[in-house]
């Protein structure tokens, strides 16, 4: 039997021990063992919640991969390119595509009897993905938009509608301006909300259709194709086939292929989301280090007042290695019921989070309305494991006070 793994529990279960410091010093070192694990958890689960949620709403307006005209790249105007069946197939083809779906923006102003705003319109056909818009739908339904025909339905964003005081149903009037002005009168079919300010406040949904008409573009013309792939991890392998298989090819009415990834896109987005990693990062060291010392200060503790059984132990014939190895199984024991109780309280807090919404956030500024919790049972045993062996590491310094006990001395010691 391992003898310091047997002392070392037999002095931890005696729930006889009176001892006026080193119990208290225990609660201590395993409170502080809890809270640091706690709030470690909960900033993992707040930050990849916050990361993913952010993610997924920007590629929901995006998409993974763009393939658009390069004219369109380099400049704010959607210039047209050819994305007709055979494209689209040639596109699904590519390794790591899970769908194709195209596009065409078209600049123009909704007007109501009292107000007017500039909008961007987003013409959609029927393999459009409308999980997305569909998941933040809060008034009316979601339209089937047509790549053949018009059907004079839009899908709005809350913004818009407050901004012009409409609601599901309402028609409004349409201006676009070119050579010559055009109108449309569309009816409101749905309202949506995402809180990413950036689409909400400009980005309406219509009929791919009727934005091709507008632009005066042919029927296999659209301002480009969406690709959303298997894996986002895999992302820029796809992402470099498709430079290799799509970019600088020509179209017949000779435009050129270009491609970009939503990192590309949209750079300053997940530029800002990295920024969060740093946080993170910060707040496990702080928190690692609040437990690293209450456990250097608790087992400091527990040597003095244990000063007359090391004497004892040492007097018997005891390595000051064995004794060493004891007072750090007690130790680990003592981490591991901090752990527990850590992972208990952590856990909780995100159950609450996830399912109550106590948290709540000013969309405006954090784009959601409550903080995000993501679960992530792999990095939460991680972070106990590195937690576990961080602690007893930073232990082993401590525990050679030890060797400096003298028995003789030692046995007389009150």
């Amino acid at each position: 039997m391992n003898l310091p793994f047997f002392i070392a529990k037999r002095i931890y279960s005696d729930q006889g021990d009176k001892r006026k410091v080193s119990r208290p010093a225990i609660r201590i070192a395993t409170i502080g063992v809890a809270i640091g694990l706690a709030v470690m958890i909960v900033t993992v689960s707040v930050v990849l919640g916050f990361k993913h949620t952010i993610r997924d709403k920007v590629v929901g307006f995006g998409s993974h991969i763009q393939v658009q005209n390069m004219l369109t790249f380099l400049s704010t105007d959607s210039y047209p390119i050819c994305i007709d069946d055979s494209v689209m197939k040639s596109y699904e083809q590519i390794t790591g595509v899970k769908h194709v779906e195209r596009y065409a923006y078209s600049q123009g102003i909704l007007k109501t009897d009292d107000d007017f705003l500039g909008v961007m319109f987003k013409g959609v056909g029927p393999e459009y993905d409308l999980k997305f818009l569909s998941q933040h739908l809060v008034d009316g339904e979601m339209p089937v938009f047509s790549d053949t025909a018009s059907t004079n339905k839009i899908l709005v964003s809350k913004m818009i509608a407050d901004k012009l005081r409409l609601k599901a149903g309402d028609r409004i009037f349409a201006y676009f301006i070119g050579e010559s002005v055009r109108t449309r009168r569309f009816s409101i079919a749905g309202i949506y909300q995402t809180n990413m300010t950036r689409f909400d406040e400009t980005l309406c949904f219509t009929d791919l259709a009727t934005t091709r008409k507008l632009n005066d573009w042919k029927d296999y013309q659209c301002s480009g194709a969406e690709i959303i792939v298997n894996d986002f991890e895999q992302l820029q392998v796809t992402a470099d086939e498709f430079i290799e298989k799509v970019n600088r090819r020509i179209d017949e009415d000779m435009n050129t292929y270009s491609s970009q990834t939503i990192y590309e896109a949209y750079p300053q987005v997940f530029n800002w989301l990295e920024l969060l990693d740093i946080n993170v990062w910060i707040i496990l060291v702080l928190m690692v280090c609040v437990a690293g010392f209450t456990m250097i200060s608790g087992l400091l503790i527990i040597i003095l007042e244990r000063t007359q059984m090391i004497g004892v132990l040492k007097a018997l014939g005891a390595r000051n290695k064995t004794i060493r190895h004891t007072f750090l199984w007690f130790a680990a024991f003592i981490i591991g019921q901090g752990l527990l109780l850590g992972n208990v309280l952590g856990i909780g807090i995100i159950a609450l989070q996830k399912y109550l919404g106590l948290v709540k956030l000013d969309p405006q500024t954090y784009y959601v309305n409550e903080a995000p919790m993501e679960v992530n049972i792999p990095l939460f045993v991680l972070l106990n494991i590195a937690t576990l062996i961080i602690c007893v590491f930073v232990l082993i310094a401590p525990s050679f006070l030890i060797s400096h006990i003298h028995p003789a001395k030692s046995m007389r010691y009150e």
